[in-house]
């Protein structure tokens, strides 16, 4: 039924959103500011200066946006310190990504990471060489829910992206895929997208491991690899 998937990667295909917001709140406390977990959802799949502009407003400013944004680097660069992937990947990821391999199924990944982190973060974890084709927010003019990233993202593969499925966790993105012309399959991490935005889904999944059964249905391609 279609020729390729098209992946977000934060909080899609790796789980960085919970150490992210850990950090956000440890480093707001440092300015004896109670960052609470609604509150910080409020900028969970924005764009970069967007997340600024409401952060800012939560932590008292521009000065202390700045201040805790330093600590925020220092604690995730921290983290990788002791060999582990810094963001571990999700729950189903990396065996669905090896089904879609086996079937011949082209993947590509539309994220609003730089293309180097896109590339850092999944090679890390072993699941680089499932994609063909990357789009990273620093080659886009405009962030999700922009249609540029799954527009590139389908160019790069050369595929219409109506022959695509995007796997999205967010808002933005599902807006973003569905103004490609992508059908999309939304697979909620922090924040569950809205009732509107669902009932414009292919499909709704708890984790990527419930993928594995529609792939006959999504992705009718003969086994072609091990």
């Amino acid at each position: 039924m279609f020729s390729a998937a098209i992946f977000d990667m934060d909080g899609l295909l790796i789980d960085s959103e919970r150490p992210i917001m850990a950090a956000w709140m440890a480093a707001a406390r440092t300015l004896d500011v109670e960052l609470s977990h609604a509150q910080y959802l409020q900028v969970v799949g924005l764009a970069t200066a967007e997340s600024e502009i409401i952060l800012s407003g939560l932590l008292g400013g521009q000065a202390a946006f700045r201040h805790a944004l330093e600590h925020v680097r220092q604690a995730l660069a921290l983290e990788r310190s002791d060999g582990t992937p810094l963001f571990p990947i999700k729950p189903g990821a990396a065996e669905f990504l090896g089904a879609l391999r086996a079937r011949g199924t082209r993947c590509a990944v539309a994220s609003s990471s730089t293309s180097g982190q896109i590339q850092s973060c999944l090679g890390s974890l072993g699941v680089l060489h499932h994609f063909e084709a990357f789009a990273g927010g620093d080659e886009v003019p405009r962030a999700k829910p922009d249609p540029a990233l799954y527009l590139l993202a389908a160019s790069r593969l050369g595929v219409d992206p109506t022959q695509c499925i995007a796997f999205e966790d967010s808002e933005n993105g599902a807006k973003a895929a569905l103004a490609a012309g992508l059908r999309v399959v939304i697979v909620p991490d922090l924040k569950h997208p809205p009732a509107a935005i669902v009932e414009q889904a292919f499909h709704v999944l708890e984790s990527l491991h419930d993928a594995n059964a529609h792939l006959p249905r999504w992705f009718p391609g003969e086994m072609v690899r091990p």
